[in-house]
């Protein structure tokens, strides 16, 4: 319906808001119409210039000169003291007329009105007074007529125009709605087209960054899925493979606990998967538990290495210790895990025999810890991506480590609930480098 849309509403609203102007405004005009400031000296002269045009025509001549002014609505009558009185008006209302000396015009009607009541007295020095009645009811009918007709004019006009002009304001919701239902659709890559500066142009403008935001989760959410799917069809295959080949028989008995070692690893790995699953979506929430509170940086990070001794004495590997006393303020429990894998990572793509560095930069405003190994380093082309979810440079050996792409992307979770920094660094001849920076 008309008045469900917002060009009929903009429309409507317009035409009751100038039908009480024109309400108003006409009724204001006619009162002032009426009592406009100087009308009854006006109607004064008129008298006056009549009385001398008739005193200075022929006694014989005045009634054709009452019946020209006639056609003006202008009335005249000549009456004599105690003669019979026109227009309906008593001796007490003409007395005033008689009093000595008087030669102004009287108004003989008090009512103010379009119609007035004037006596002129002894306007041929011959006793006799006349009485002019001005009729000026047609005439104000007539301005108040195309008054009304003016105002009625602007009102058809305005609304014609105010409908025109809504139909462009209305137009881009229009078409903002077409874009809303083609996104309901499913159909994402939709993009409105305009050449608006105003608000309307910024709100599309919005609307097609929001698509673009849209279309890109979308992609994540298909890549999320796709990759979830992978992981946990892997193990779920090798599992099932190697469980089937067992029952049948075909591998024999002595080499079954080989294989049930590999079946053991696939389901450490898909329950590592799915505790990392459980971690992101409980950190991508806000419900997860974050207790911040003070505790010294440099003993958590000791604790660590000396917890994870036994994968880098089994490669061999020396670590060089650089830590200064440094109190925080963060989630103890959190930052252990963005260590352990940071730690981890370090050791699985380190060279047996090679070296991993600790090292703390402490200063006024942050402490940043620096986690260098020297081995295998990451291609520049991936280094944009590494802690993107799912993604791994080497497929074949992080699977082959237990890893499922989930590790960073857990860790860069976390420096971010903290709003602290994680950078990579990574070049042939000086090794990879992850930088946490934690403001103080």
């Amino acid at each position: 319906m008309v008045r469900n849309s917002v060009r009929g509403q903009i429309g409507i609203v317009f035409m009751i808001i100038v039908l009480i102007s024109l309400f108003f405004s006409f009724g204001i005009t006619r009162l002032l119409s009426e009592r406009e400031v100087g009308l009854e000296q006006r109607y004064l002269t008129i008298a006056r210039d009549t009385a001398s045009l008739l005193a200075l025509t022929d006694s014989d001549r005045r009634e054709q000169v009452l019946d020209l002014l006639s056609t003006y609505n202008i009335t005249g009558e000549f009456i004599k003291e105690g003669g019979e009185l026109p227009f309906s008006l008593t001796e007490e209302k003409v007395s005033p007329l008689y009093q000595a000396g008087l030669a102004e015009p009287l108004f003989l009607n008090a009512e103010q009105g379009p119609i007035r009541l004037i006596g002129v007295p002894n306007i041929d020095n011959s006793g006799r007074l006349l009485i002019l009645k001005v009729d000026f009811t047609v005439f104000s009918e007539t301005l108040l007529r195309i008054l009304l007709i003016s105002l009625l004019s602007v009102l058809v006009i305005g609304t014609l125009l105010i409908l025109l002009a809504s139909h462009y304001i209305v137009e881009p919701v229009k078409r903002l709605t077409r874009a809303a239902q083609e996104m309901a659709k499913g159909n994402l890559s939709f993009r409105i087209k305009h050449k608006k500066k105003d608000e309307i142009g910024e709100l599309m403008d919005s609307f097609n960054h929001m698509a673009s935001e849209l279309q890109k989760i979308d992609i994540m959410r298909e890549s999320f899925v796709s990759n979830v799917s992978h992981e946990i069809q892997s193990p779920i295959t090798a599992i099932r493979g190697f469980t089937r080949a067992i029952s049948d028989g075909i591998i024999p008995a002595e080499n079954q606990k080989e294989y049930l070692e590999i079946i053991y690893q696939e389901t450490l790995r898909l329950s590592k998967l799915s505790d990392n699953l459980l971690r992101l979506a409980s950190l991508d929430s806000e419900n997860h538990p974050f207790h911040p509170a003070m505790y010294r940086l440099d003993e958590q990070l000791r604790k660590m290495i000396l917890a994870m001794e036994p994968l880098w004495a089994e490669k061999n590997l020396e670590l060089e210790l650089d830590l200064q006393v440094c109190q925080v303020k963060a989630d103890q429990d959190l930052y252990e895990q963005v260590w352990q894998n940071l730690i981890n990572n370090a050791i699985k793509y380190s060279d047996a025999d090679g070296r991993i560095e600790v090292i703390m930069e402490v200063d006024n405003l942050a402490v940043r810890v620096h986690i260098k190994n020297k081995g295998r380093v990451i291609p520049e082309k991936d280094l944009p991506h590494i802690f993107d979810r799912f993604y791994m440079v080497d497929k074949a050996r992080s699977h082959s480590g237990g890893g499922n792409g989930l590790g960073l992307s857990i860790v860069k979770k976390i420096v971010e609930l903290h709003s602290s920094r994680i950078n990579v660094k990574s070049n042939e001849g000086e090794g990879t480098c992850f930088t946490v920076s934690m403001p103080l």
